[in-house]
């Protein structure tokens, strides 16, 4: 019986489970990371690690959570997302308080696993998955093992440039985390909506919203659905980015699957078309046609499964 703790930009969620023969969730928690300290977050996983280990006993915890960090010490290190997470010894903490094996890995690294172990990279020797939320990112499994770096950096795709200028993302403007990821489609469109009031337009979808605040990846979705083409463009931009972003990823690892969670799940229809042209333009012939870029198949629990997968501590 495991515990994970998925720790997000945007939320957090701790889990009780085990991994047995398949998933099993058996209990879970979640909450907005946005107006809590470290010390309030790990307080809350505290007092659900202390309720679930009255009934069950618990063999070891896991925290996934976005990088730069320090698996082997167990050190989160500032993440772009995180900010207030600077230099925190969470690994130390959870087997202080509770004297429970605790391991701590990068997210993407531990969705990697997760889905290659359970989702749809299952079976594959090279696999490549990509966080699409928050921020964007890159876990690695090649030759059938997680490649993590020298120190937990490898992968970054996020970190990347595409262009000199455009959404920041990961503290760089124009990367493929500013172009690419929910919080960075957030910013695309500001940027894309400030060029039109220059020219004394306001699409009409800002006014049916209630206005630039409620701007979200997930309301430029809904609305380009619906056929506005302020919002469709928006996606079109982002999913050529992604194209490009791929594109160096397959050239660079020869993948059999590129493996994408997060708002790609929920918008690949949006995304991915444009995606593939510049795939098919971009990249090498031979590596492209050996590769399938499909959403994650844990859908929503990929965060779970990966912080479970994270407890085993055989990564």
């Amino acid at each position: 019986m495991y515990i994970g703790l998925d720790i997000g930009g945007t939320k957090c969620a701790a889990v009780l489970g085990n991994l047995a023969e398949d998933v099993e969730i058996l209990d879970k928690i979640t909450f907005p990371t946005a107006g809590k300290t470290p010390e309030e977050i790990l307080e809350l996983f505290s007092n659900f690690i202390e309720e679930k280990r009255k009934l069950h006993q618990i063999d070891g915890i896991g925290i996934a959570c976005g990088g730069p960090l320090d698996s082997k010490k167990g050190i989160i290190k500032k993440p772009p997302s995180l900010p207030l997470w600077d230099g925190i010894e969470i690994v130390k903490y959870f087997e202080d308080k509770f004297n429970v094996p605790t391991h701590l890995k990068n997210d993407a690294d531990a969705c990697a696993v997760a889905e290659w172990k359970y989702g749809a990279g299952k079976g594959t020797e090279n696999m490549i998955f990509i966080t699409f939320g928050t921020g964007f990112g890159s876990g690695l499994i090649l030759n059938g093992r997680l490649y993590s770096g020298t120190n937990d950096n490898a992968g970054e795709i996020g970190h990347v440039r595409l262009r000199k200028s455009g959404p920041i993302g990961y503290n760089k403007a124009g990367s493929c985390e500013g172009f690419c990821s929910g919080s960075g489609i957030r910013r695309l469109a500001l940027i894309e909506l400030e060029k039109l009031k220059k020219k004394g337009i306001t699409p009409d979808f800002v006014q049916k919203i209630g206005g630039e605040d409620n701007i979200t990846a997930k309301v430029l979705a809904e609305n380009a659905r619906l056929g506005d083409s302020f919002c469709k463009r928006v996606y079109k931009i982002s999913g050529k980015m992604l194209g490009e972003a791929l594109s160096i990823l397959i050239d660079l690892f020869n993948p059999e699957k590129i493996v994408i969670g997060g708002v790609f799940m929920r918008s690949g229809d949006l995304l991915y078309p444009y995606a593939e042209k510049v795939i098919k333009k971009e990249s090498l012939i031979y590596s492209q046609q050996a590769v399938k870029v499909v959403p994650a198949k844990l859908s929503e629990n990929i965060g779970d499964v990966s912080a479970l997968v994270v407890a085993q501590g055989d990564l």
